[in-house]
């Protein structure tokens, strides 16, 4: 049977339009070789492509059902090229970091192409000081935040030399035939007695029972923000309508000093690295705000949609690899970030509080109900539901804040140690910035993803993250 796409992880092919790009992925920053030689490029094509059969994904790509009689598959693509997938690629002379997040912005401007398999990685070289870097972007649809980080891990190393990976030749299986692709769907709605009856639905184009299905999206999107108040109005500085280019930022700092903050603030009462975490974000936002003469008062708030990945709960993969076979496995919290406050202890306990309540209340919001899907069962009703959810995402969020665990050890590549590791997230319709959060080695690197003509500012606000962190503490 062909390897179909779950609903979640098809909702982000649809909710995928041109200003709305649906990529995740990561900026990698590595310091010369130790030894002193030059990074060896094409070496390093060789060793990613010894390691693809550790992440079979790679090598497939998606295929739609004649008809739409079911959600997409993923196929072995037999046309599979490395060299499309790793580019190279330089900046000018004197490689600022400057230059290096615009050129940044622009590889994240540029969607994947559905006829081969959804990622790419770029090797940026004359970044300053001898370092280079790595642009990682890979289609929501093959992964969440957690699994795209895992799978970077297996691209790199904990020592300087390489680990070896036994050989293994890869052929690729033979692809389906379009009678096969809707033979099997039918099979699988067969299976499902609710798929055949949307089947039948389809068939006599029931206006109606479609209009319903709707509804139940709309309720379901309503039902995946419970866990806080109703958003207010949407911040014409966060959410307004967005274009296809993008623009990057990107703020360093110490996890030490996360922790330092939560010590200090949170002894006795609830509170996590994660809660401090936003709690930079929101005094940040805050800071950012005034700069554009947003008015502030006391009760204002940002509301942030917070992304949980499940696959804790679920333990780790059968076979022991990280990342196991891809997907999506993820829910998310609401949380409203009092950028009215004045004081930093303030706002990091309020989200602190605010975030416990949530967690024991179990209140995250349901991953189907997260991407509109309440009752959608075709294609073509989870395309409109996951498309409906996007526009929808302003009313029920200002900003995406996502934090993920990244390696507590050094890791390299051909040799080259890894400085830096900052997340890529996608923008939603309406959004004007997402951010990304990812720790490694001592450090808590933030990524700013945000649209080139809607935030000019984007440095502005990155800049901001290490006042914010400084002003948790502060005497």
């Amino acid at each position: 049977m062909p390897d179909r796409l779950s609903p979640l992880d098809a909702s982000f092919l649809y909710m995928e339009q041109p200003t709305t790009a649906m990529h995740v992925g990561g900026v990698m920053t590595f310091l010369p070789p130790e030894d002193g030689s030059e990074f060896d490029v094409d070496a390093f094509v060789r060793l990613v492509g010894s390691r693809l059969s550790l992440v079979p994904r790679y090598r497939q790509r998606v295929r739609e059902v004649p008809g739409r009689l079911a959600l997409p598959v993923w196929v072995d693509d037999p046309d599979f090229d490395l060299s499309y997938h790793i580019r190279r690629s330089a900046l000018p002379a004197g490689g600022s970091d400057d230059a290096l997040r615009e050129l940044v912005g622009r590889l994240l401007s540029r969607r994947l192409d559905r006829d081969r398999p959804l990622w790419e990685c770029y090797v940026v070289e004359g970044v300053s000081g001898g370092r280079f870097a790595l642009v990682t972007k890979t289609h929501h649809a093959m992964v969440d935040g957690m699994a795209s980080m895992d799978i970077g891990t297996l691209l790199l190393d904990r020592t300087p030399e390489p680990r070896e990976v036994p050989e293994q030749e890869w052929t690729p299986r033979r692809p389906p035939s379009r009678v096969e692709l809707a033979a099997s769907a039918v099979l699988d709605n067969l299976r499902r007695p609710r798929g055949a009856v949307d089947a039948a639905a389809r068939a006599v184009a029931d206006v109606r029972a479609a209009a319903t299905k709707v509804g139940r999206t709309v309720a379901g999107v309503a039902e995946a923000a419970r866990g806080a108040p109703l958003a207010g109005a949407p911040f014409d500085a966060l959410n307004r309508p967005i274009g296809e280019q993008r623009r990057y930022g990107m703020a360093r700092t110490s996890l030490a000093e996360h922790r330092a903050a939560r010590k200090v603030h949170c002894q006795g009462g609830p509170g996590t690295v994660n809660d401090v975490v936003l709690a930079v974000v929101c005094g940040a936002l805050r800071y950012w705000l005034m700069t554009r003469g947003a008015p502030l008062v006391a009760d204002t708030t940002v509301r942030a949609m917070v992304p949980v990945s499940l696959r804790a709960r679920r333990g780790p993969a059968a076979d022991g690899r990280a990342g196991g076979s891809g997907g999506n496995h993820i829910s998310a919290y609401f949380v409203d970030l009092p950028v009215g406050l004045d004081e930093p202890a303030a706002r990091l306990h309020r989200i602190a509080a605010q975030m416990e309540a949530q967690k024991r209340g179990g209140r995250e919001a349901a991953p189907t109900a997260l991407v509109g899907l309440a009752g959608l069962v075709t294609p073509q009703l989870h395309s409109l539901g996951a498309r409906l959810t996007s526009k929808l995402s302003s009313r029920l969020f200002n900003v995406l804040v996502t934090h993920v665990p990244g390696p507590p050890r050094p890791l390299y590549a051909m040799g080259a140690r890894l400085e830096d590791l900052y997340p890529v997230v996608p923008l939603a319709q309406g959004q004007a910035v997402g951010i990304g959060v990812t720790s490694y080695h001592g450090s808590v690197c933030y990524g700013l993803t945000a649209d080139r003509d809607a935030m000019p500012d984007v440095d502005v606000l990155a800049e901001a993250m290490n006042t914010s962190l400084a002003e948790l503490l502060a005497p």
